[in-house]
């Protein structure tokens, strides 16, 4: 047996969720998958997949198996690109996760100009609001908002986002500017699902967190549509700086009660341990580093306030 192929077939069949998908990938037959890894089970001595008709799932072992070789085809593929001297051309299919909306505005447009400048490299961009696990889902790299409870990845900071309070100037105008986190009990309330229970927002006073029951018209699991009405004068918002920067910049959106918003989470690339990380991998690592903190510092700042209640 040979035992790379095996590893790639085994990695494969992990990264693409079922035997089949691996097969077609491989460009080879479902059933020379399925002997390979009864082989490759065979020769260790261990169940690496637990199979259904429906799914796959890795067990303990597989899952300690699956990161080393992932481990060991990196180092394989490092290997090869040095003897090829081909370290400046990195190849391959880079799989990349970011939050939806800080994707698109963010990590989608550097993600392109990656692509261009690797002409041998394709991304895969993944764009969800859910952590998901790199190493079972076979992604290289992520974005991360918020502090990291994950040890077995590498986190390289590239900035930092704050929760803000915004109305429309036509909306504060109308209904007055709140002078304190508690007067937004008087106040319609745009409840965005993504950072917290929707019945209160979080402050912070004196040092100590203030909890404020809020209530509204209208709220969402995704901070895209609330936003925009917020800016069409529907409310009060709580969200994420990025989410609303390009509207508060345009002067669609104010900034409100920023002495009291909690104090800024992280913004971090992770990616997995690795003696040896694929050059595509270590290359998107960098220009992401350099180029998402110059994108992050373009954020909103509290404006001047108007007319308070």
């Amino acid at each position: 047996m040979d035992k790379l192929r095996a590893m790639e077939t085994f990695v494969r069949i992990v990264e693409s969720g079922s035997l089949t998908a691996a097969a077609d990938a491989l460009d080879v037959s479902a059933p020379s998958v399925v002997r390979l890894l009864a082989s490759l089970e065979r020769a260790l001595d261990v169940r690496l997949l637990n199979r259904t008709t429906r799914r796959i799932a890795l067990t303990d072992e597989g899952r300690e198996y699956y990161e080393r070789c992932k481990r060991i085809l990196a180092e394989v593929e490092e290997a090869e690109a040095a003897a090829g001297n081909r370290r400046g051309a990195p190849r391959g299919v880079l799989r990349v996760t970011a939050p939806v909306l800080f994707g698109r505005l963010h990590v989608a447009p550097l993600a392109a100009a990656f692509a261009r400048a690797h002409a041998g490299v394709a991304v895969d961009l993944l764009l969800i609001d859910r952590v998901v696990n790199l190493l079972e889902e076979g992604l290289d790299l992520g974005v991360r908002i918020g502090a990291l409870t994950d040890s077995g990845l590498v986190a390289v900071p590239v900035g930092e986002v704050r929760r803000v309070v915004c109305a429309s100037p036509g909306y504060l105008a109308q209904a007055g500017t709140p002078g304190d986190p508690r007067a937004l009990g008087r106040h319609a309330c745009l409840r965005f699902a993504g950072l917290g229970p929707t019945h209160e927002w979080t402050f912070v006073e004196a040092g100590r967190r203030l909890a404020v029951p809020v209530a509204g018209p209208l709220s969402s699991n995704q901070a895209e549509p609330l936003v925009e009405a917020c800016a069409d004068g529907l409310g009060v918002g709580m969200f994420l700086s990025y989410q609303v920067a390009p509207l508060v910049a345009a002067g669609r959106l104010t900034l409100l009660l920023a002495e009291w918003c909690p104090p800024p989470v992280p913004v971090s690339v992770v990616y997995p341990h690795a003696k040896l990380l694929p050059a595509r991998t270590r290359l998107c690592v960098d220009w992401l580093r350099v180029r998402l903190p110059v994108r992050l510092a373009v954020s909103p700042r509290s404006s001047g306030r108007t007319r308070r209640e």
